[in-house]
């Protein structure tokens, strides 16, 4: 058994401890600093030690589940889709949806503006996500008052329990950073609440992005020293790795979020990540598959973890292995009961892969039977290649343990140490110091060995300095793992007409976009109800 399905578990047989903490938030911003309904008494929760990971357990899993079993942690909205509220879900539609390696069959109106790049401030999609992101806040800043030093002292907890105590309040505050990275990345400016913050019925004020992201990198510097070791504590927890990784994702693209470059400051990170003993895993697909977190773990620095058995939600890896199958797949080949006909890519994307080579890149998993490269049609699922990435199969072709295969076994791979190689190689390029051209070849080539099975694809220097090179193989190897967007957005080629896919701007061949579609808006219904919200350019 996986450990972190007995963390998981534990925090489900401890409902009552998160429906304590949980209760009560909606959308609105309003509720960001406010104290939750509860059940039970929060002292009552806190003074007994042996309940602290069983809540930690429910701050994990918010990034997976939509709630208790009957019990939506956010409102998805009358008559719509709960599975849609769950965190990964709702982040990987907003990071997906809008570029050129994904496309959604679907015909609701608030997915197809997602496919069409032409979103306003009241699409409900952009609005799960955001409220997704700042639940997630309100309940690591609950979780992180009430284990502060003043508190354990204040209930008599010392010794061992307080130093886990210290541990689980440094991976709260690494997955607060996690969630406020996310709303940096995509909204901007956007409210901002700490543990500091006492629970009240103020409205939470509004922050600069620039000044966010210098938060969070406090926030993970402050914390680095207090997480367990790389590579030594549990899988599916934060560790330092983890928190290397995130640092280094924070400076790569902090000259999109603060107008200043940090490439040396992201190659400091990814050289803590590359001596910390993470290896490749031996196949590309082992990434994808229902043991990943077995025979794929000394590739992953922090997934997102999954059960079929006990933590059961249409969403996070369940959603994108049953939404990827419809047309001629046949499900049995992907260890589900169903497919929902939803997921497919524009051409780009396999266009990006060499056809007919004696050496083929085993990342190419595309399905082209009965399946069409151009889209004439959003909503016809035949329309476009479908993508076989995601599988709920084990390394030896066994189904996950759902016996009914609805929910499914594959951990999502947040951070893993091929993205880590890709953003050294990027950091170099853009005149990072730190390391050197001949050292990010060798990283590259790599990931390309794996994906050939041999040296045949290796690249040379002169192709690694190539216009769009690393854009193009960060699409390569990290298609479909909620990347593409912020990829996009760095490289100045999301809303430019300079670069184009089927329907982007709504149009067949695709076309330039206004530049206000680089951020989301804050929702409408938070404009509403919190009037001191200022509404991203544009929107």
């Amino acid at each position: 058994m996986k450990f972190h399905l007995s963390l998981r578990r534990s925090g489900l047989a401890f409902a009552f401890a998160a429906a304590l903490l949980t209760g009560g938030l909606t959308a609105c911003t309003k509720d960001l600093d406010r104290e939750p309904f509860y059940d039970l008494n929060t002292e009552s929760v806190y003074r007994d030690p042996a309940n602290h990971l069983q809540v930690l357990a429910k701050l994990y899993a918010g990034f997976n589940l939509s709630g208790n079993s009957g019990s939506p942690d956010v409102f998805a909205g009358q008559g719509k889709d709960e599975g849609e509220t769950s965190y990964l879900r709702a982040y990987w539609y907003l990071q997906e949806f809008p570029t050129e390696e994904a496309v959604v069959a679907w015909n609701s109106g608030p997915l197809q503006e997602l496919n069409r790049i032409n979103w306003t401030s009241s699409n409900d999609l952009i609005n799960n996500s955001y409220t997704r992101i700042f639940y997630e806040v309100a309940v690591c800043n609950e979780f992180i008052r009430e284990t502060s030093d003043d508190k354990l002292n204040s209930r008599g907890i010392s010794g061992a329990d307080a130093e886990k105590a210290r541990l689980y309040r440094a991976e709260a505050r690494f997955l607060r950073a996690l969630a406020y990275y996310h709303a940096i990345d995509l909204y901007g400016n956007v409210p901002f609440v700490t543990e500091a913050d006492a629970p009240s019925k103020n409205l939470p004020k509004q922050i600069n992005r620039a000044d966010l992201f210098a938060y969070v990198e406090s926030e993970l510097k402050a914390i680095e020293t207090e997480l367990t070791p790389a590579r030594q504590g549990p899988y599916g927890r934060a560790d330092q790795g983890a928190c290397w990784t995130l640092l280094a994702k924070l400076y790569l693209n902090a000259q999109v979020y603060t107008g200043t470059a940090r490439y040396t400051d992201c190659l400091t990170y990814c050289n803590k990540v590359l001596g910390a003993g993470y290896q490749l895993a031996p196949e590309y697909r082992l990434l994808f598959l229902a043991d990943n977190n077995v025979t794929a773990a000394s590739e992953i620095i922090f997934p997102i973890t999954s059960d079929g058995l006990v933590s059961q939600v249409y969403g996070g890896t369940t959603y994108l292995v049953h939404a990827a199958v419809g047309g001629r797949m046949q499900t049995s080949d992907f260890g589900v009961n169903s497919g929902w006909a939803g997921n497919r890519t524009r051409k780009n994307l396999p266009l990006l892969f060499p056809t007919g080579a004696s050496n083929p890149d085993r990342r190419a998993m595309f399905f082209s039977q009965g399946q069409n490269l151009e889209i004439n049609d959003l909503t016809l699922f035949t329309d476009g290649y479908g993508v076989t990435k995601w599988k709920n199969k084990t390394s030896t072709g066994a189904n996950g343990v759902d016996p009914q295969q609805i929910f499914v076994d594959t951990d999502f791979p947040l951070f893993r140490l091929a993205d880590v190689y890709l953003m050294y190689a990027e950091a170099v390029l853009r005149g990072g110091s730190g390391g050197t051209q001949p050292q990010a070849l060798a990283y590259v080539n790599a990931l390309r060995d794996r994906a050939y099975g041999n040296p045949g694809g290796r690249i040379t220097a002169a192709e690694l300095t190539a216009p769009n090179f690393i854009l193009d193989e960060r699409a390569r190897e990290l298609y479909w793992e909620a990347a593409r967007r912020t990829d996009l957005i760095r490289f100045e080629r999301f809303t430019s007409a300079s670069y184009l896919w089927p329907w982007k701007g709504g149009v067949r061949n695709g076309q330039g976009v206004d530049v206000k579609f680089n951020l989301y808006p804050l929702p409408s219904t938070d404009i509403v109800a919190n009037p001191t919200l200022q509404q991203n350019p544009g929107y």
